[in-house]
């Protein structure tokens, strides 16, 4: 029944790739659409109540204008949490943030991350649930989606456009019509949506128990659909408010899903040859595709411990886990929140059996299964224009793509956007173990600081949280992580695409590697798995893969 249930949501998977596709490009290249009527109007509103100018920008000024409009973000984010207690006039001492943790939790937001070091319901007002964190999950979406587009249009020749023009319609057209919607189902299905901060219930025991709640449902639609992650609850997706059904558990995992596969249709319709868009969504799929029996099947086999001691486990490892959700479910809730880079979790991935807890950190090593914002699209065709280069080596042509030589200039930013990414894990994790920042010993506690600066450099806000990560040091260092992790590949894709823009497309030629073939793809597959492999296996097998062998 699994893998019946997994096939139908490969298809829609595919469909909403498609049709979802199609709506982006639109808002993107600023084609015609069926919402120009209205959404025209409210749009260039906008640009006139904001002082926005319709001008075409290089890479150079999308930039500029991107990390200028994060940082005033990021600034008054921090002080709204760092006054959040005056701001409601309260004396509870829980929302007296520290500076460290404030740091850590508008940097977590602004990069999209939605790391917690914090306890939504105990640590924030509703305030700042609907100001800070809420408001940032709308625009830290919409700036990923943008430079993603950005990207897309300057490696297919074509201007990157506005980014000030490219937030306000990603924000109107996609993000706010699809998040009233998703929201309206979630409130059916029982998801709160009130201004009320909490209630008093009288229990079966005949007690009484304060239930913490707010503008939960708001938040739950935005953090999916724009791959944010962040809980209004500690508990995250496994809350009963936040995911109260197997049809709001659906429902998150196809919002997590709605956009990514979507901007392999607009590579390709920029591209002018499907076949592109088609070939890349191939390798991610596969990609994808080929974790999900390594976890179904750890998860499923139960806690070794348990085993070895004769206790029956016959429905696999539930420790952390939902009953109502159980092993399965929530196993594909752990890859999909991961190779989307969502963040989102509806079971203690500390919890996860050696193996199976492998599996997430792979994603997010990796980054660029799927992805969320289109970081996943952008480091897989960084990974493309590699393999095309290596390939353009063993028969000695300068390498092309899409028609484009890739020379020097290209190849360094390549190299940087590809290394960038296992300096911020690896030497973070050597710099916490040298230190002793673990909370556990032995190989699992390695495993916890290993997977804090994975979800922080590849911006995913997931965690082994046995991790006691509340600290000066976790706050601080993995919000330096997460801060680098994010604009520092904005910065190189954004030149590598403002690069490819400027090149003169070659004549086609019929001994150039095409990029669009079964054989291309394979050799893709093979290049991003052996650099995942030389670059991170020794550090799975000093974590995950030592627990395993313990425990067996």
């Amino acid at each position: 029944m699994k893998w019946v249930s997994l096939a139908v949501l490969i298809v829609v998977f595919v469909l909403i790739s498609i049709y979802v596709g199609k709506y982006m490009y639109s808002i993107l290249f600023r084609t015609k659409s069926f919402v120009d009527p209205v959404m025209d109007k409210i749009d260039n509103a906008i640009y006139k109540v904001v002082g926005i100018e319709k001008k075409e920008m290089n890479w150079k000024e999308y930039l500029k204008s991107l990390i200028t409009t994060n940082i005033v973000m990021l600034v008054l984010g921090f002080i709204l949490l760092m006054v959040q207690q005056f701001i409601v006039g309260a004396t509870n001492p829980l929302l007296d943030m520290n500076w460290h943790t404030a740091f850590n939790t508008t940097i977590s937001f602004m990069t999209n991350t939605n790391l917690q070091d914090y306890t939504g319901e105990l640590n924030l007002t509703n305030i700042s649930q609907m100001i800070v964190i809420t408001f940032m999950m709308f625009t830290s979406a919409a700036t990923g989606f943008a430079v993603c587009g950005a990207f897309i249009k300057g490696i297919t020749g074509h201007s990157l456009g506005n980014f000030y023009m490219d937030l306000v319609r990603i924000i109107t057209r996609l993000l706010l019509p699809v998040s009233i919607i998703a929201s309206t189902i979630m409130i059916w299905q029982g998801v709160p949506q009130t201004l009320g901060a909490h209630r008093v219930v009288k229990t079966l025991e005949g007690g009484t128990q304060t239930l913490a709640y707010g503008p939960v449902a708001a938040l739950e639609s935005i953090k999916h659909l724009g791959t944010n992650g962040g809980g209004f609850f500690g508990a995250n997706s496994s809350h009963p408010f936040e995911n109260p059904t197997a049809i709001t558990n659906m429902l998150e995992i196809l919002l997590m899903m709605f956009t990514p596969g979507a901007y392999f249709y607009v590579f390709g319709k920029a591209a002018k040859n499907k076949k592109h868009g088609v070939a890349m969504f191939s390798a991610a799929l596969f990609l994808f595709l080929m974790v999900i029996p390594v976890i179904y099947h750890s998860e499923l086999a139960g806690n070794a411990t348990m085993n070895n001691a004769g206790i029956a486990n016959v429905l696999g490892n539930m420790e952390g886990k939902e009953v109502r959700f159980g092993v399965v479910d929530s196993s594909l809730f752990s890859v999909v929140t991961t190779a989307f880079t969502t963040g989102s979790v509806n079971n203690m991935h500390d919890s996860l059996t050696p193996i199976g807890g492998a599996v997430p950190m792979w994603n997010m090593m990796l980054n660029l299964v799927f992805g969320g914002k289109g970081v996943g699209f952008m480091n897989l065709i960084v990974y493309a224009m590699l393999s095309v280069f290596i390939c353009g080596l063993m028969v000695g042509r300068t390498p092309e793509f899409l028609r484009r030589k890739i020379e020097g200039r290209e190849m360094k930013l390549i190299a940087a956007t590809i290394l960038i990414h296992p300096i911020l894990i690896l030497l973070p994790t050597g710099l916490a173990a040298a230190t002793g920042q673990a909370s556990l010993d032995g190989y699992h506690g390695f495993s916890e600081m290993l997977y804090q600066f994975c979800t922080s450099a590849a911006n995913n806000g997931s965690g082994f949280e046995g991790l006691a990560d509340g600290t000066m040091f976790w706050n601080v260092s993995a919000g330096l992580v997460m801060f680098l992790g994010r604009y520092t590949s904005m910065i190189l894709l954004l030149a590598l695409a403002g690069s490819m823009k400027a090149k003169t497309q070659v004549p086609e030629s019929s001994v150039a590697f095409r990029t669009d073939k079964p054989l291309f793809v394979g050799v893709l597959i093979a290049i991003i798995i052996i650099i995942g492999a030389l670059t991170f296996f020794p550090a799975l097998v000093l974590g995950p893969g030592a627990e395993f062998l313990t425990i067996s």
